[in-house]
């Protein structure tokens, strides 16, 4: 089967960064599902693997989460899908990854794509849908009000992947004020377009920016990225016993200011279920078949935003760079090989 790997870490720019090549295509055996894969897209996850994770030996290291595509096969201990499903997941760390024509995947962590997006735009949905989920509803606990905190949450880098999907599903399912920030014309435009309430710049001071909103300090902030850089003005904007969530990897974390307001401080990693098999791991089933649900309902919507052209080692490529380049808005997504 076609897929794309690597044999050495190193920058995107160079030859052998990502390539083409030909792998014996897998069988399913326990839970697994084998996935015929029809689009993929790039998350953060995928450049920082591809810097800093060499392969074992001298085997190719395949990258790749996000998938949407249609079962074929499945494990004798498999029961929720049958060939023929039409399937999307964010994979797991431990395993090969969706950069190849056939994958196998847990069927604890898959979801039924929804009937009303193409593959494409489903591809664009798992790992960041999951992600936003986990930290908002399981970690943030964000339908539980803070006392005398303003019902609103901030969050940090809104025009992301996770950022997109995370307005999206607190406007579908609370009533919570959403703050955003974004900082370009483009990304402004889309936060508001995703259902966003307020968006500050998050090149200014955000505490400031905030205050002149006149909500009154926000019970939660969602940080996506770069959080070392706003981590002092967080401090300061904050409700006093509010709830702080980031997902990004800041070089240091000196949290010793959220003291005085007795802030919790929540990590999330969308993969910690499947690296550990934890005892709820098929909550990610049943989160992706609820986005499904929301999708087709209306309530949320694909945040795909590119269609780069087929799933090869050049494609792929592009999309790595334009990942690393700090500028992307929504998702890029790969199809077909």
């Amino acid at each position: 089967m076609k897929a794309i790997g690597y044999r050495r870490t190193g920058p995107i720019d160079r030859p052998d960064a990502l390539v083409d090549i030909e792998l014996d295509r897998p069988g399913p055996t326990g839970h697994d599902l084998l996935v015929e894969i029809a689009a993929v897209s790039v998350n953060p996850v995928d450049t920082k693997i591809r810097q800093r994770v060499e392969p074992e030996g001298a085997d190719w290291k395949v990258l790749g989460w996000d998938a949407s595509g249609r079962v074929v096969a499945v494990g004798p201990e498999a029961s929720r899908f049958k060939p023929g499903d039409e399937v999307f997941y964010a994979g797991a760390l431990t395993r090969p990854g969706t950069n190849s024509e056939f994958h196998l995947v847990d069927e604890r962590i898959v979801g039924r794509k929804p009937a009303t997006l193409d593959h494409a735009q489903a591809a664009a949905l798992p790992l960041t849908a999951l992600t936003a989920w986990e930290m908002l509803f399981d970690r943030l606990d964000v339908r539980r009000p803070v006392p005398g905190a303003a019902d609103a949450v901030l969050i940090i880098g809104g025009a992301g992947g996770v950022g997109s999907m995370a307005i999206q599903l607190l406007k579908a399912l609370t009533g919570l004020t959403v703050i955003a920030t974004a900082s370009r014309p483009e990304t402004r435009d889309w936060v508001r377009s995703l259902g966003a309430d307020h968006v500050v710049d998050h090149r200014q001071p955000l505490a400031a920016q905030l205050g002149a909103l006149g909500l009154g300090d926000p019970a939660f902030v969602f940080s996506t990225t770069a959080t070392g850089q706003h981590l002092a003005d967080v401090v300061e904007l904050i409700a006093p016993q509010g709830r702080f969530g980031l997902i990004d990897d800041p070089e240091s974390l000196d949290i010793r200011g959220f003291k005085r307001k007795s802030v919790s401080v929540h990590w999330e990693f969308m993969f910690t279920r499947s690296l550990f098999g934890t005892a709820d791991m098929g909550e990610q089933g049943r989160v992706l078949d609820e986005v499904a649900r929301l999708a087709d309902a209306g309530r949320i919507r694909s945040t795909l935003t590119r269609r780069m052209g087929p799933i090869n080692a050049d494609t792929l490529k592009q999309a790595h760079a334009l990942q690393e380049s700090g500028r992307a808005c929504g998702k890029t997504v790969l199809e077909g090989f």
